[in-house]
């Protein structure tokens, strides 16, 4: 018996997998091929399959039998832990319960949401433009501040890979308060704090521009080009300096103690094509020592461009001479990708991607060797396409496979002690669904992981769900790894909307969400029945405050002139949770969400006579229909 789950006869590949990969990875990987290195690893996952049959505890009726707990939320009862997850070009972050895999909320983040109001009042959309003003997002790294090295519950910080841009949510009401648009930086691809206490948050630049970007150098020279890592404040989320580097980067995670924050990176060729990029057999992880590169920016040691201090980090920067320099660069097989460091804070593990290997990076030695590849201390062989790394705090590594579709479950210690390019590491195996990118297992990123449940977020299903035409839903794949000698187990799939990425996950007690709004935490003033005002304070402006409670607004009609601009504040009074009311008035393209105890405010243009109702668009109550108030437009005279 193995560990295994049972792959379709064409073995989890799609078409275009069985008659494109084995040549892709024939070219890299010289001598291996992909059958060959699919059989090796299978023998490996039986072995570890077969020992662990003696403690499986429960049978499934289907001649199989469960060692996982059940992932079954029954109805009224609540999931044990809070996953984030990346939404992707939808633009949000998608907030599951876990083990249930039920889909809780999604949070609106670089796109407005008319289910949440989101873009449509005026804090909401001022904030979107003021970020750029762009009309749509990519969502990718959740991550979760953190105090002393474990999830705090205050706010979760996700970047735009698209636009170049950092956002915050707080964690109290689950919404997006905070927006960046990173000078200097095309393509935020990651996310993540400088640790234990989240005093940074670092956006990894990915794509290479000319800096400054504005037409005024060589637009047509690559060796012009150059990526950025940016330092942003969490509280005032503002960039604080930025350091400039050789070649693209990608993922990134920061040392457990705060000295140092690593990075993928790929394209050292520093090349615009993709023959180009992947020439080299090496690429590197940039190690930054944030200290040193404080001290740089203490001392005047930069070049201010578009207002942010950019450091220069490329390998022959002065800063990058001698003993000290600012940027390690830590040769590994070409292109790698993701980057995350364990629990004790040991190591940093980065995955090869176009290598079966990950590079196991000793912390500790970074700045006590000459040749920083001497840092690299363990290379196990893991499978084809290993992308990112999780871990479950016993000591054993989690790394998704993309091109093998499966998880590989990996001994850390054992990576440092066997030769580099040995399976031995290699403990399990386990299929998935198929062409798994990120990976997370519960608490991953904190010091002390939960390690009982680990989700893979697959990019793609095809005969997993019913057919719903030619984009098929992605597959996010919950498996149990809390019982080492029983192995891994796949429990449950989950369709998720294209196109889901990195993930974290927190335990329920470390979050404290609010039932209904404080309205201490809001800027807008309360307004309370009996306290509604409407007064025209210039000859083509209305300002309005009212509340709104179950069947009414403040006022129940409201007459303006054809071109007033009208402000309209509007307090939903109800101190029930969960006694939404919204202020919809379609013509004029207004829809705001007001939750319990909270005030927004939108601003619009009356421009054409006539009469339009205002309703509202949540169900409240019985006489919700009747939920009206009228805007008169009276005609100009």
């Amino acid at each position: 018996m193995t560990r295994h789950t049972q792959r379709p006869a064409n073995d989890g590949e799609s078409d275009e997998q069985q008659s494109g990969a084995e040549d892709g990875f024939d070219s890299l990987l010289p001598g291996l091929r992909r059958r060959d290195f699919m059989k090796a690893g299978a023998a490996v996952g039986g072995l570890s399959g077969l020992a662990g049959c003696t403690s499986l505890l429960s049978d499934e009726g289907d001649g199989t039998v469960s060692a996982a707990p059940s992932h079954s939320v029954p109805p009224g009862e609540v999931d044990e832990y809070y996953a984030f997850l990346g939404g992707g070009q939808s633009g949000d972050v998608r907030v599951v319960g876990l083990p249930s895999m039920r889909e809780l909320i999604r949070i609106p983040v670089f796109q407005r949401d008319s289910g949440r109001g989101y873009g449509h009042d005026d804090e909401s959309r001022e904030m979107l433009e003021e970020a750029g003003g762009y009309t749509w997002g990519d969502t990718h790294h959740p991550r979760i501040s953190q105090t002393d090295g474990d999830y705090d519950g205050r706010f979760a910080y996700v970047n735009d890979k698209a636009n170049g841009r950092m956002a915050r949510i707080d964690l109290t009401y689950f919404e997006t308060d905070a927006i960046v648009d990173i000078p200097n930086q095309q393509g935020t691809h990651g996310s993540c704090a400088q640790l234990p206490d989240t005093d940074l948050i670092f956006g990894v630049g990915e794509f290479r521009t000319p800096i400054p970007n504005d037409g005024t150098g060589d637009l047509h020279d690559p060796d012009k080009y150059g990526a950025v890592l940016a330092a942003i404040d969490p509280e005032s989320m503002n960039v604080e300096w930025e350091v400039l580097v050789d070649g693209n980067m990608d993922n990134g995670d920061g040392s457990k103690e705060g000295r140092y924050f690593f990075t993928t990176g790929y394209n050292s060729e520093g090349a615009v094509t993709e023959k180009g990029m992947t020439r080299s057999d090496r690429d590197n992880v940039k190690a930054f020592d944030i200290p040193r590169i404080e001290a740089a920016v203490e001392a005047g040691d930069y070049e201010r461009i578009n207002e942010v201090p950019v450091v220069d980090g490329r390998k022959d920067s002065p800063l990058n001479q001698g003993d000290d320099p600012v940027v390690r660069y830590i040769p590994t097989p070409k292109s790698p990708h993701g980057i995350s460091v364990t629990p004790d804070n040991e190591y940093a593990i980065a995955s090869g991607k176009l290598d079966p290997t990950a590079s196991v990076i000793q912390i500790d030695k970074i700045d006590e060797v000459d040749d920083p590849a001497d840092a690299i201390v363990g290379q196990p062989k893991l499978g084809l396409g290993p992308l990112h790394t999780a871990y479950d705090g016993r000591g054993h590594a989690y790394t998704s496979l993309f091109i093998d579709s499966q998880v590989v479950k990996w001994d850390i210690e054992e990576a440092v002690e066997a030769d580099a390019g040995s399976e031995s590491p290699v403990i399990e195996k386990i299929d998935v669904h198929y062409n798994p990118g990120h990976l997370i297992a519960s608490e991953s990123y904190t010091e002390d992981p939960a390690g009982d449940w680990l989700i893979s977020l697959n990019k793609l299903s095809k005969d997993r769900f019913l057919p719903v035409g030619p984009q098929h839903p992605e597959n996010d794949q919950l498996i149990y790894i809390g019982d080492d000698e029983a192995g891994m187990e796949h429990v449950k799939d989950s369709p998720a909307h294209a196109e889901p990425h990195d993930a974290s996950i927190c335990h329920r007690s470390k979050l404290d969400p609010a039932k209904t709004y404080d309205p201490d935490d809001l800027d807008l003033d309360y307004t309370d029945e009996g306290e509604e005002t409407m007064e025209r304070v210039d000859d083509d402006r209305v300002e309005i405050e009212m509340y709104s409670t179950r069947n009414k607004y403040g006022f129940q009609e409201m007459t303006v002139t054809e071109g007033d601009t009208i402000e309209m504040q509007v307090t939903n009074i109800e101190t029930t949770s969960d006694m939404l009311h919204s202020v919809a008035i379609p013509d004029h393209d207004v829809h705001m969400r007001v939750a319990p105890q909270e005030t927004r405010k939108v601003t619009f243009t009356a421009d054409e006579p006539g009469v339009y109702w205002i309703y509202c668009a949540h169900f409240c109550s019985a006489l919700h229909l009747e939920m009206r108030s009228r805007l008169i437009v009276e005609p100009e005279e």
